[in-house]
């Protein structure tokens, strides 16, 4: 196995695990890291679903006690049974309106500099959600009603758009919508699991005549730097919103981006994504 490709697949891996469940666009880092590595041919595509499928198992271990007991709960218990209501629920607008608009936006956006673009509108839509005063309705994530996860389904879906963060619009939007920081991301941690489960095996359908053997040690080292990196940062984020906000990511989205536009107005970069 080629070691500059084992190299790639564990930057890759690393970069999908850190930025999957922050408020800063795994897809957006991909395309950009992929392209910097010219790793965004047809075996990278692949490779990508692949260490995503790592960062989502990574979830499903930290929270494999709560998960237990919804399952187990789901025929009596009244708590069980309206978390997973609200999870389908909350699931349902990415869907249907991935179905309807995936190809149209894979044309136009998945590009660098509309990437770039929408970390920077992001960041700035962080900056002003965390200005505007925050009132708490929603402590956790069991309290949620049928119209909440509808709330947090539709601001889910704006990650459609390549660069805007699937759990930043799912967070952000709890905000707005009056969940306690841990509520809105949490929730975003397990909607996170039905979401990337479907498009990860659907994926995996689709571009199955794409994968290989010779490429296993490739995937098993994608795989294992996004579940380790996944695992530590979701941790590491739980404690982190105990005691602050989420500005820093913010101005990290705008300067990423600005940086992103700049290296690319003045070609000191080539980001010439196929």
């Amino acid at each position: 196995m080629d070691i500059t490709l084992l190299l790639h697949a564990l930057i890759l891996g690393i970069v999908e695990g850190l930025t999957e469940f922050l408020p800063v666009s795994s897809t957006g880092h991909l395309i950009l890291a992929g392209d910097l590595l010219h790793f965004n041919d047809e075996k990278g595509k692949v490779f990508e679903i692949v260490i995503q499928f790592g960062a989502i198992l990574a979830v499903v271990w930290e929270y494999r006690e709560k998960i237990t007991e919804v399952i187990r709960g789901l025929g009596s218990n009244p708590t069980s049974q309206r978390f997973a209501i609200n999870l389908f629920i909350a699931f349902m607008p990415l869907a249907l309106l991935g179905l309807l608009f995936h190809k149209i936006i894979k044309a136009v956006l998945f590009q660098p500099v509309p990437v770039a673009m929408a970390f920077i509108l992001g960041g700035f839509f962080i900056l002003w959600a965390e200005r505007r005063r925050h009132v708490i309705r929603i402590e956790t994530i069991d309290q949620l009603g049928t119209l909440d996860a509808l709330k947090l389904g539709l601001a889910q879906a704006l990650a459609l758009i390549p660069g805007t963060s699937r759990s930043g619009a799912t967070i952000i939007g709890g905000l707005f919508f009056g969940l306690s920081r841990k509520a809105a991301t949490e929730f975003s941690f397990f909607l996170a699991i039905p979401t990337l489960m479907v498009a990860t095996f659907y994926q995996l359908y689709k571009e199955r005549a794409l994968f290989s053997l010779d490429d296993a040690g490739m995937f098993l080292v994608g795989f294992g730097a996004a579940f380790v990196s996944a695992f530590l940062c979701v941790r590491w984020l739980l404690r982190y919103i105990s005691r602050h906000d989420f500005v820093p990511f913010a101005w990290y989205r705008i300067a990423f981006g600005a940086l992103v536009l700049v290296t690319w107005k003045f070609g000191w970069v080539d980001w010439s994504n196929p």
